[in-house]
């Protein structure tokens, strides 16, 4: 949520709040499926407690190879991984999905690395209406928010009542 046109969202716990958000910018986040998950080596050990999170709570992994690898070597169960975006891998509702080549002259995007990678996966995930979080806080903002939203109902609350509710406790 780095760009224009963002959203604010308000509850009793961050985790509502956030899920929200989300639903005022045109995406739900789900209560169960997959995770797909794509970490640069930088970000693969907190990648792994926002692995976990899903895990607990009940979501499948899917993950690109060194993600994938790297999660079965700290001891996660092993998502299947998935070839870089050129060789065929396609995000729909549901997870990614491994897809046939095409008729010649049918090519899929080819990928020159991660940041091509992340475009052809960002517009795919827009195209399907599969919630895509590019960043490590908002992956673990909307595990909280799943994880608050099947114990807590989402319901509409005024500023007021949110300042209230902190000055009495």
């Amino acid at each position: 949520m780095r760009s224009t046109g963002e959203v604010m969202g308000i509850g009793r716990t961050f985790g509502l709040a956030f899920a929200k958000s989300q639903m005022a910018a045109g995406t739900s986040l789900p209560s169960s499926g997959t995770v797909f998950l794509s970490l640069a080596d930088r970000d693969k050990p907190q990648g792994l407690e926002v692995a976990r999170s899903f895990l607990e709570l009940g979501f499948d992994l899917a993950a690109t190879f060194g993600t994938a690898g790297y999660l079965r070597d700290q001891g996660s169960p092993s998502p299947p991984s998935w070839p870089r975006w050129g060789g065929g891998t396609r995000i729909r509702r549901g997870g990614p999905h491994r897809e046939r080549p095409g008729p010649a002259g049918d090519q899929h995007p080819r990928g020159r690395g991660p940041r091509a990678d992340g475009t052809h996966i960002r517009a795919a995930a827009m195209t399907h209406g599969v919630p895509c979080l590019t960043t490590l806080a908002a992956a673990r903002a909307a595990a909280a928010g799943i994880a608050d939203w099947a114990v807590h109902p989402l319901e509409v609350l005024t500023l007021q009542e949110i300042h209230s509710a902190r000055r009495s406790s």
